[in-house]
């Protein structure tokens, strides 16, 4: 299959590009840098060059594609409005230009915010992938791009999201996992956030990449995946891994101090996003098979000079 690809020299995407590759999949990877474009084409990637801002680039990728896989998103986190609304763009232009063609297009999307108190949802409940995105509308995060997606299922477009892990960890990760580690070194003290009882579902890398794999291969249109391999880590379990790692304590930090502890993912660590992905195993085969997130952490995936 001849397959279109953003985001494919990203942590995640460059994985998948690997896994599409194996599986014998032509891909096409959209490139902005002169760095990103030499490293897909070492791999035998074809290259567009551009970015999201580029619409008639997606037009021109996806018209030219048997399958669309949208990896990349902006992640200005000092502007969320203006990363809301290119994703929202972005997945916009790839529905209309796949409508009626019954190809496949598979997004990124995430289990945050899923199991996080609302309303019908009990406290701290694992999200599963029967919940709804509780995002709707071009101010929403995201820009509500996942219920905008699965609304073209009735226009001919097998559309299928692709939930990921708050953390899709491995060594190289600079994600997440990273920015609370560096918190660590910083104040010389692994934190968790109040009492440490809430819970992050996690991936490893290779895991997800390959369930992206198997999504394109066999999920139905309208399917919700959930990159799920620990349905819960608590944020004490990951503080306690990174104080081992790097032989610090481990401390509780007040809700009013984690965002000077933490910086800007303070109450993002916080969080409840705990999340199931027995549908997405039954409907795809898929068995994680990775380390853990404690086991990465504690192999020195986010504490050797390498990864760092």
């Amino acid at each position: 299959m001849q397959v279109f690809v953003t985001g494919a020299s990203g942590w995640i995407g460059s994985a998948v590009v690997d896994e599409l590759l194996a599986d014998g999949h032509a891909v096409t990877a959209l490139a902005r840098s002169d760095a990103s474009a030499s490293a897909l084409e070492a791999k035998g990637v074809r290259v567009q060059r551009g970015d999201l801002d580029d619409l008639d680039g997606l037009r021109r990728g996806a018209d030219a594609a048997e399958a669309v896989l949208h990896l990349a998103n902006k992640h200005d986190f000092a502007n969320p409005a203006a990363s809301n609304a290119a994703e929202r763009a972005a997945v916009q232009t790839f529905s209309d230009t796949l409508a009626g063609s019954h190809r496949p297009f598979l997004f990124a999307a995430g289990v945050a915010g899923l199991s996080q108190d609302r309303p019908g949802l009990a406290p701290g409940r694992p999200a599963t992938e029967a919940d709804d995105s509780p995002s709707h509308g071009p101010d929403s995060p995201r820009g509500g791009a996942e219920n905008l997606a699965l609304e073209y299922v009735d226009r001919g477009v097998r559309a299928i999201s692709l939930r990921f892990s708050p953390t899709v960890h491995g060594a190289g990760d600079h994600g997440f996992i990273s920015v609370i580690t560096d918190a660590a070194r910083r104040h010389g003290v692994a934190g968790y956030p109040g009492d440490g009882t809430n819970r992050w579902a996690a991936v490893h890398r290779s895991d997800a990449a390959r369930l992206v794999a198997l999504g394109l291969a066999k999920a139905p249109a309208g399917a919700r995946l959930h990159a799920v391999a620990e349905e819960g880590v608590t944020s004490r379990e990951i503080a306690e891994a990174i104080g081992a790692a790097l032989d610090l304590p481990v401390a509780s930090i007040a809700p009013d101090d984690v965002t000077a502890h933490f910086g800007w993912i303070g109450g993002f660590f916080g969080t409840e996003m705990s999340a199931t992905s027995t549908a997405t195993r039954e409907l795809l085969g898929w068995t994680p098979t990775g380390p853990t997130l404690v086991e990465d952490i504690a192999t020195g995936a986010y504490t050797t000079p390498a990864t760092v």
